[in-house]
């Protein structure tokens, strides 16, 4: 039995009343709980690296890694960085169960990707949550990431088969880890129930913070050995850390 929460309704309606700005308090005077002033103030994140949207001066520049070692994943669609308040939103989001908190983020995620869409991006054939160890879950009652993915599975319509991506085995923590050790703890830690259902489609990874992209790259080069044409990723917020620009 899935521990996952049942709550697209749920938030769904709540994002229908009449609501408080969940920033300031003040009557937000639309649908989302988030009045026009504080969604203007959110982090937004612009100028950043053109295939993983670590903040750069230069919105045309790969950083530093992605030139010298490029993950598996094409690109990274983040609305934010990972700063307050939206540092604060997903923390609270993540550990503390305040789901509209999620789906406010995931609401305005989803409205960058329509803008992405409008202007031209490719539309994915399916998108798939970045699965949670199992005594991760097991502890915390569900996985925000998949929260996420059903949300924008519904808004979007797009195809989300669930179980097609899970984790073979258990890992620690990658806080607190380096790069190679990253990568060795994560080795061999997930796998495809269906590879055939990845074939020749262009797949999106979900996740609610990218930090340093371990992750989403080892499942990218998963699914592109088992035949993906393409593999992006979509998150809530990237963080931040000094790197050297690339031209």
């Amino acid at each position: 039995m899935s521990c996952q929460p049942n709550i697209i309704h749920k938030v769904y309606h709540w994002l229908k009343n009449n609501q408080s700005c969940l920033l300031c308090d003040e009557p937000s005077l639309r649908a989302m709980a988030l009045c026009e002033a504080c969604e203007n103030d959110l982090p937004w994140l612009e100028r950043q690296c053109r295939q993983c949207a670590l903040p750069i001066p230069d919105a045309h520049a790969l950083c530093t890694d992605c030139s010298n070692n490029p993950p598996s994943f094409s690109q990274v669609i983040a609305p934010f960085e990972f700063i307050f308040p939206v540092d604060t939103l997903i923390s609270r989001f993540k550990y503390q169960q305040n789901w509209p908190y999620g789906r406010l983020l995931s609401t305005l995620l989803a409205q960058h990707l329509r803008y992405h869409f409008d202007e031209g991006g490719q539309r994915p054939d399916l998108i798939l949550a970045v699965p949670l160890a199992k005594r991760r879950q097991r502890s915390r009652g569900y996985n925000q990431a998949q929260m996420i993915c059903d949300w924008l599975s519904k808004t979007l319509s797009l195809d989300n088969p669930k179980q097609l991506l899970r984790r073979t085995r258990e890992t620690i923590s990658q806080q607190g880890l380096n790069a190679k050790q990253r990568r060795e703890n994560l080795h061999n830690a997930f796998e495809l129930t269906q590879p055939e259902q990845v074939k020749d489609r262009h797949i999106i990874l979900v996740d609610d913070v990218l930090t340093t992209g371990t992750t989403c790259s080892i499942i990218s080069a998963l699914l592109l050995k088992h035949g993906a044409a393409l593999v992006d990723v979509y998150c809530l917020a990237r963080t931040g850390k000094p790197h050297r620009v690339e031209l």
